[in-house]
């Protein structure tokens, strides 16, 4: 029993050390490890469970999107084009976390307005007057409306609160790494820097944990699986 309840729980710590080294390196397999380990786990949580978990699909498309467009980050080298698509691949990550969110519940609207009010007012008033190129800003400000719809999505989740909550943190750390790389990228605020990568494994790590306790909920683990 111990076996069939953990081995989710052990690959995650796996996928917590692969953050760290992601922090301290800049080896691009560790750089992906967080969002490739989740894909591992999720993978190995539909091959053992019992009932059609096609949601999570969803999940596993957003994180091999998000290892791409990390990779066109990783090597823009100032390249506004590499930026570009790499927004591109991160709002086809959010689409995938949309429809997760919404397969498992509704979009809670008074709470997406207020949030797209608020990071509409920061668009406009503190980023659009740096932009100098009209498809990074178009980019830009498509990027930002999914984000706020994938957030306002993951508040009205349903089901197991743990699951549901692990995963709305964990979209909430996504929007909170983007809008310090919109304040190093466009507006050149360095300060807090440092919290990009580590909010952004985090997140993965969370949306992966949220997973495991909404399968483990609803009993989708084969009983097969024993010591």
């Amino acid at each position: 029993m111990w076996l069939k309840k953990n081995w989710a729980f052990g690959l995650l710590a796996i996928s917590a050390i692969f953050a760290v080294l992601g922090v301290a390196t800049s080896n691009f397999l560790f750089k992906s490890g967080t969002a490739g380990m989740g894909i591992i786990i999720i993978l190995g949580l539909v091959f053992v469970s019992k009932k059609p978990t096609k949601d999570v699909w969803m999940i596993v498309a957003a994180f091999l999107f998000s290892i791409i467009g990390d990779w066109f980050l990783s090597n823009m080298n100032g390249d506004a084009s590499q930026f570009v698509k790499g927004i591109a691949l991160f709002f086809l990550a959010h689409v995938g976390y949309l429809v997760y969110a919404m397969l498992n519940g509704k979009i809670k609207w008074k709470f997406t307005v207020l949030l797209l009010l608020a990071y509409l007012a920061f668009f406009f008033l503190v980023l659009y007057p740096t932009f100098t190129d009209m498809p990074l800003m178009v980019a830009s400000l498509i990027y930002l409306l999914i984000s706020c719809f994938s957030l306002g999505a993951a508040i009205g989740m349903h089901g197991n609160p743990t699951a549901k909550w692990s995963y709305v943190f964990g979209i909430v750390l996504i929007i909170f790494s983007d809008t310090i790389i919109a304040f190093k990228e466009f507006v050149g605020y360095h300060t807090f820097d440092f919290l990009i990568t580590p909010t952004y494994y985090l997140a993965h790590i969370l949306i992966t944990f949220s997973l495991i306790k909404k399968l483990e909920s609803e009993q989708t683990l084969s009983p097969n699986i024993t010591d």
